[in-house]
């Protein structure tokens, strides 16, 4: 098989803070065969210079006003001609080898509609959170809302068209409703090399909007339970999936700081697979405290995080990578 072309769209708005080192990961990739576009929601805070600065690296580019970033990753993905397709939101990051990385796995499986990596979560600052480390999932896992990095996910063009692209309905877990539809189709598979940093910071939606994740959660649980083709997945295992859409809601709603919601979240997760709901014991434990109004308790928990932190400064590769910063700022 010849060097498949690979086709990167990035969704953004007014994210100029972080938009630069984006483009510099897309370009600063060792893949030759990369048509990358960018599709800007009509931003106000120079975003537009800076795409214009890399215009000539880009096989399209346009700023409008949209109807979401599933529009915006819809409209750039119809554009699209590579053989393998993937959207790098403004914030987050490409790490160095991960498209040549992904068309070596997808040469090697050209059945699989979707490949997926690992993945590093990063501060605003581009210093690392946590190690993303994930197992090889099917249609099941999927079903039971075990969740994977979206910037580390790469598919086959024809496999996203198949399947219509994003659901504009969704605008939090727009990107695993798509996972779960694609892995209906067929085989997907998971490499163990780490691809992307997703940056958490005050302003992503994983953080500023943590409830309204968890509602759409419990949204997509109804619609997997009424739709023709995975209900006999989600009736098959119907404890996993209920366990995980309550666990994910919790989640989030910890996140939130609903502690009382939260709790009550986990509960019903537990009351369907207690031996998973308990290895997340810590933010069970969180929420309980949370309950109990124990003050200062986001410092703790912060403390708690930084204390499990990655050391990726030995990392060669990663040295001097746009976006990265291997050592906290003073």
């Amino acid at each position: 098989m010849k060097n498949p072309l690979v086709s990167v769209v990035t969704p953004s708005f007014n994210q100029a803070i972080f938009l630069e080192d984006t483009i510099q990961s897309v370009l600063g990739q060792d893949y030759p065969e990369i048509e990358y576009i960018i599709i800007d929601g009509g931003s106000s805070d120079g975003s537009v210079e800076i795409i214009q600065k890399y215009e000539s690296h880009l096989a399209w580019w346009v700023s409008e006003a949209d109807d979401g970033q599933a529009d915006a990753i819809n409209k750039g993905m119809a554009k699209a001609q590579g053989e393998l397709v993937a959207w790098l939101n403004s914030d987050d990051l490409y790490l160095p080898g991960a498209v040549a990385d992904a068309v070596a796995s997808y040469k090697a499986h050209p059945q699989v509609n979707f490949v997926y990596g690992n993945a590093i979560t990063i501060d605003a600052g581009g210093y690392p959170l946590k190690e993303l480390v994930f197992p090889e999932w099917g249609l099941e896992d999927l079903a039971g809302f075990r969740i994977i990095c979206q910037p580390a996910v790469f598919m086959r063009r024809e496999a996203f068209r198949e399947v219509n692209g994003l659901d504009r309905e969704y605008h939090f877990m727009l990107d695993h409703n798509l996972w779960v539809r694609i892995a209906s189709l067929g085989e997907i598979r998971h490499e163990n090399q780490f691809w992307a940093a997703a940056r958490h910071h005050g302003e992503a939606k994983n953080v500023s909007q943590a409830a309204a994740f968890g509602r759409e959660t419990l949204e997509m649980l109804d619609w997997m339970q009424a739709n023709d083709k995975l209900i006999p997945v989600v009736t098959d295992h119907m404890r996993k999936v209920q366990a995980g859409a309550y666990r994910l809601n919790g989640r989030y709603l910890l996140d939130g700081g609903q502690y009382t919601e939260a709790l009550k979240s986990y509960g019903e997760a537990f009351l369907n697979q207690p031996l998973y709901t308990a290895r997340h014991w810590h933010r069970i434990l969180y929420a309980f405290l949370g309950v109990l109004g124990v003050k200062n308790l986001d410092r703790y928990y912060s403390r708690y995080q930084a204390s499990r932190r990655p050391d990726l400064s030995s990392m060669e590769k990663l040295q001097n990578w746009p976006g990265l910063s291997l050592r906290p700022s003073e």
